[in-house]
């Protein structure tokens, strides 16, 4: 195949998705983010810069085939974009948002149909994996219809997903690029996206604003998440590179919390007014905040917007509910509530939950932004080249509890001191919402006798994700300074350990690292340890952990006892290995491990039997139906 015309950039958010490209054929070329046409409101299409993550589940009989028309369709597969956003604000129900949040929550398996959550069996279902194909459709016959020559399947295309994204996160979002065509695919961390956009702004001009030893917090705050890295400044060969030495914890925080925050703000002064709101009127209102929330927050002396919220039944349009969001409801709300000052050794309170929950979205429990910054800069302590990480402490069966001392208590120097900002997401557009983190992480800072971090600009909030993507694919082609990286975390797979039954006790689990911290993507690594015993031709499981502070740890570390904050349990594989010839069901067969990276970011464990080489390959995405295959050496 002849190399592809456009390096193209998608910013697949959570509230928003973004197109760029760049013309690889021309040296003078520079990044375009594309306007994607898409429908507005029945029998309108308009084009703009984002197109919404929202689909809409429209009844049978609320749009005439005449209003759903777009400029490449007579009969387009779903309502999505601002129409969707649109129609949804008024029945909330049929409206499916965060699919992408849904897309990494392994509590749940991503391929059912279950979205909208909650809403009428006559509402149609699609998964998080349709959703997103649905998305990308979109985008795809977008990019088509404005570059008919050059059909986005032939072109070098790099999605971004947050870097936090675990393999079943990333496996899906190449999964859903795959089933809408898009062969040659590239993921891509969006803190970093927003680093190399930073980078192709500065025309060349980024290494006179850092220097080596700097260290660059990227600190993404989206519509459903807030994303964390750090950026190392090193030298090599007398060149500065850019090196990612850490990523945050997967964190569902961002602007849908603050919606949501406000509507119940407003639910709160309605019922002071002895008007209750049914629940989907709360959601529909939680829309309505979204866009008086953005309108307060960019203009300062705006003083309020007016809130209606909507009611059901003709007979009830007279007592149609009205409020209003005021400039000082969201500064007390966000700024306060999202984005208080507290001091770096103040981390999230987790509180103690309910025995019986409601299904839904692992949100964050605390939604103090700045106390989760605190905790991520702390656990990155040692996270700098050259420096050792702290020692494994001993779990304490007592920690935490009333009375004993706090094990997650550190001096208030103990945390890893950035020397410079650079901000993402749309949340961060507010300059009252960035002045006020920029202050906090400072005042960390003067605490710590350091100095203060220099803010980087330059980079479009809203689209600096999609554009630094699509830099990146000239890139990859030696044109421009690459970060490195690698896996952001270490991998372990559990291992059972052998000892005589006890009543009421399950064997001890033991870890074995397959995966260490910054292992390139599309290499391989023979894992040293001693053999292990695989059951094939019956149901078995597979135990993954990660850790993000564990970056000493090299392939074959292993591990009997760690604290509880080193590794995370992530969701396990239940697979049955196939029985070749020459072998039976049940048997136990004596192996050792290697591991892959490819170049999506995805690991795959392989057992290597020690008698004959024959593999069995695992698939390290953590899907709900998690497949094996076998291949003889």
């Amino acid at each position: 195949m002849q190399q592809a015309k456009f390096s193209v950039g998608i910013d697949l958010g959570t509230t928003h998705c973004v197109l760029s490209y760049l013309d690889t054929t021309d040296e003078n070329a520079q990044v375009e983010v594309m306007p994607i046409a898409q429908l507005t409101a029945p029998g309108t299409v308009e084009t703009r810069s984002q197109l919404g993550s929202f689909l809409y589940q429209p009844h049978e009989h609320e749009m005439n085939p005449a209003s759903r028309v777009l400029p490449w369709s007579t009969e387009p597969t779903a309502l999505v974009g601002a129409i969707a956003r649109n129609l949804g604000s008024k029945t909330p129900i049929r409206l499916i948002a965060s699919a992408k949040s849904w897309l990494c929550h392994g509590g749940v398996n991503r391929r059912d149909a279950f979205l909208p959550t909650g809403s009428p069996e006559e509402v149609e279902k699609v998964s998080p994996l349709r959703a997103t194909e649905l998305y990308l459709e979109h985008l795809k016959q977008a990019w088509n219809h404005t570059h008919p020559e050059h059909d986005l399947i032939e072109q070098d295309v790099t999605i971004t997903v947050p870097a936090s994204f675990d393999p079943a996160a990333r496996d899906l979002t190449a999964e859903a690029a795959r089933n809408v065509g898009l062969a040659h695919l590239t993921l891509l961390e969006e803190p970093q996206a927003a680093l190399y956009n930073w980078i192709d702004n500065s025309n060349d001009k980024w290494r006179d604003e850092v220097n080596v030893g700097d260290i660059v917090l990227v600190v993404d705050i989206g519509g459903g998440t807030t994303d964390l890295s750090l950026v190392e400044v090193t030298e090599d060969d007398g060149n500065l590179t850019l090196n990612r030495i850490a990523v945050g914890e997967h964190i569902l925080l961002g602007g849908d919390n603050m919606d949501l925050a406000l509507a119940y703000r407003l639910k709160m002064k309605l019922a002071q007014e002895g008007k209750e709101l049914q629940p989907w009127q709360v959601q529909a209102m939680t829309h309505a905040c979204r866009d008086a929330k953005e309108a307060l927050l960019n203009d300062s002396e705006l003083q309020s917007v007016p809130i209606v919220v909507p009611s059901r039944g003709s007979k009830l349009l007279g007592a149609t509910l009205k409020t209003e969001l005021t400039q000082q409801e969201v500064q007390q709300t966000l700024v306060d509530g999202f984005f208080p000052k507290v001091t770096v050794s103040e981390h999230p309170v987790q509180k103690a939950r309910g025995a019986l929950t409601q299904m839904g979205l692992p949100y964050a429990q605390d939604a103090g932004i700045t106390r989760h910054i605190a905790t991520f800069l702390t656990k990155q302590a040692n996270a700098l080249a050259g420096e050792e990480s702290a020692p494994a402490q001993d779990f304490n069966p007592f920690a935490n509890m009333p009375g004993m001392p706090d094990s997650e208590s550190t001096s208030s120097a103990d945390f890893i001191k950035p020397t410079a900002i650079l901000f993402n997401g749309g949340v961060l557009k507010s300059g009252l919402l960035a002045n006020r983190l920029e202050e906090t992480i400072g005042e960390w800072l003067i605490e710590a006798d350091a100095e203060l971090p220099k803010r980087l600009t330059g980079v479009d909030l809203d689209l600096a994700v999609a554009s630094g993507a699509s830099y990146y694919g000239a890139v990859r082609r030696g044109q421009g300074v690459r970060i490195r990286g690698g896996i952001a975390s270490s991998y372990y797979v559990g291992i059972e350990s052998a000892m005589p039954a006890i009543p009421g006790m399950a064997p001890p689990l033991e870890a074995l690292c397959v995966a260490p911290f910054g292992m390139e993507e599309g290499s391989s690594v023979v894992v040293p340890s001693q053999e292990f015993g695989l059951v094939i031709g019956e149901p078995v499981h597979f135990q993954f952990f990660g850790s993000t502070v564990r970056r000493e740890d090299e392939a074959g570390t292993h591990l009997d006892h760690w604290a509880p904050e080193e590794l995370e349990e992530l969701p396990e594989i239940q697979v049955t290995l196939p029985v070749s010839e020459g072998r039976k069901q049940g048997e136990v067969v004596p192996v050792t491990l290697a591991s892959r990276v490819t170049e999506l970011g995805t690991l795959y464990l392989e057992a290597i039997a020690a008698d004959n080489g024959q593999k069995w390959h695992v698939e390290f995405d953590v899907r709900e139906d998690s497949k094996s295959d076998v291949e003889q050496a």
